[in-house]
């Protein structure tokens, strides 16, 4: 056992659990219940995303992707999941593991959790951040519709100096 509780670590298992159970919900119903939506940005470079070459081409470094009107094929795995989704009147299957993601916001009820990394040393995991901010980056073959922003809330306010 560690000489310290690894609450980042923790936090993040977390956040990406309630990502799993949200997305296996979905997956299990068939659609997204109400106005929900998704916006979900995830790293590219992750070495077990599985996209078309072209995407990986458009967006080095990271995309974002909504589900909202037209995805199919959604199934989601203890480690990630694959959706369809529609660019440009052209379907491309994706895989994106729950490692890869940066960003999960569901605009339609204010929600959205964001993993920052603040040093890439692979021993110190991204530093978790719960808010209702939406990606920077939005696909430009889907339309965006208007969202409210909220407050970040970082970790760091609750750490003892």
């Amino acid at each position: 056992m560690s000489d310290t509780i690894e609450y980042g670590a923790l936090m993040h298992r977390a956040m990406r659990s309630l990502i799993h159970e949200v997305l296996s919900e979905v997956q299990e119903a068939g659609n997204l219940p109400g106005a929900h939506h998704f916006f979900i940005t995830f790293d590219t470079m992750h070495p077990d995303v599985e996209i078309a070459d072209w995407l990986s081409d458009r967006y080095p470094g990271e995309m974002t992707v909504v589900m909202q009107h037209w995805y199919d094929d959604l199934e989601v795995t203890d480690e990630g999941f694959s959706v369809t989704l529609n660019f440009g009147d052209s379907p491309e299957p994706l895989y994106i593991p729950f490692d890869a993601i940066k960003t999960f916001v569901d605009p339609s009820v204010e929600f959205g959790l964001r993993f920052e990394s603040q040093d890439e040393d692979v021993e110190q995991l991204p530093e978790p951040r719960l808010g209702a901010e939406i990606p920077a980056q939005e696909p430009k073959d889907e339309p965006t519709p208007d969202a409210k922003t909220g407050d970040v809330v970082s970790l760091d306010n609750f750490r003892k100096h």
